[in-house]
Formats: structure tokens, C-alpha cells, sequence
């Protein structure tokens, strides 16, 4: 039970929780008239990369079935921005796509940088049919050539 020499405090209190709320209840609101500002790139990365894999470091370089499937995945619904955005903008997001699968596997990026045919050879064997629309929306005749940022 609150004393009642406790009741403006707690009263002052609740007032200025309320008060310090209020901006933050109204920039959620959806009766707000101005544009909202447009997303940034770091947004768009932060919430467009969930990952259900655990990020730890992956020393020996092996590939499970579950990565393999993995590359397969994010590479499927891309295949028509590629094709619509062209051979070489679609190379750019094929370099975002396999390095953003690398990280999210345990740093398999030391891995595709010491063989980039890996990339080809899990396509290969997970996915073949997504490899073709790759290597046609890419104009390229395997996907190590595609990968630019990767050495070689």
C-alpha cells in the first residue's frame, strides 16, 4: 500500500512516463500525414538477413548438407531480380548473396576464398536447376567467374 506522502511522487512519476511516451506512441501511429523517411541500406540488411544458423567460426573449412541447402535457398528467389537487373548488377547481388551465406556459416569465406569452383560444386550437387538459372541470368559459364570479390 502506497503512504500518502508517496502519492504526488509516484503521481509525478507516472505523469513523466506518460509525457516521455507520448513521442514514441505517436511516431508508431499510423495517423501520421508526413512520408515517412526512406530506409537505409543498413535497415534493409538488418532486417532482410535473419539467420537461423549459429554464426561461430568454422576452422576446417566443411560445408555441411544444411549450408549447402542454405546457398540454394537464398540463391532461389533471386534468379528473376538478376535476370531483370542485368548480368552485371546481377553479379554484385551474387557477391552479396555468397558472402552473406559464407558468414552466416561459420565464416566460410577463407573457404570459397581458397576455391571458388566450391560454390559450383555445391550448386551442382544441392540445386542444379538453380545453378542453370544462375549461370543464365549471371551470362557467365560457372559461378566462380561470377564471384569477383573472392580473389582468384
Amino acid at each position: 500500500m502506497t503512504r500518502p506522502h508517496h502519492r504526488p511522487v509516484l503521481r509525478a512519476l507516472l505523469i513523466a512516463g506518460a509525457l516521455a511516451a507520448a513521442p514514441l506512441v505517436a511516431a508508431c501511429s499510423g495517423d501520421d500525414k508526413d512520408p515517412a523517411a526512406p530506409a537505409t541500406a543498413t535497415n534493409t540488411v538488418l532486417f532482410s538477413m535473419p539467420s537461423t544458423t549459429a554464426q561461430v567460426p568454422n576452422p576446417d573449412g566443411q560445408i555441411s548438407s544444411a549450408a549447402a541447402k542454405q546457398l540454394c535457398d537464398m540463391m532461389r528467389p533471386d534468379l528473376d531480380k538478376w535476370r531483370t537487373e542485368g548480368a552485371a548488377l546481377g553479379r554484385v547481388a551474387f557477391n552479396g548473396t555468397v558472402h552473406n551465406w559464407a558468414a552466416r556459416n561459420g565464416g566460410l569465406n577463407d573457404t570459397v576464398l581458397r576455391d571458388r569452383g566450391v560454390v559450383d560444386q555445391i550448386t551442382t550437387q544441392n540445386c542444379p536447376d538453380v545453378r542453370q538459372q544462375a549461370l543464365e541470368a549471371l551470362d557467365t559459364s560457372d559461378l566462380a567467374s561470377a564471384l569477383v570479390g573472392f580473389g582468384g
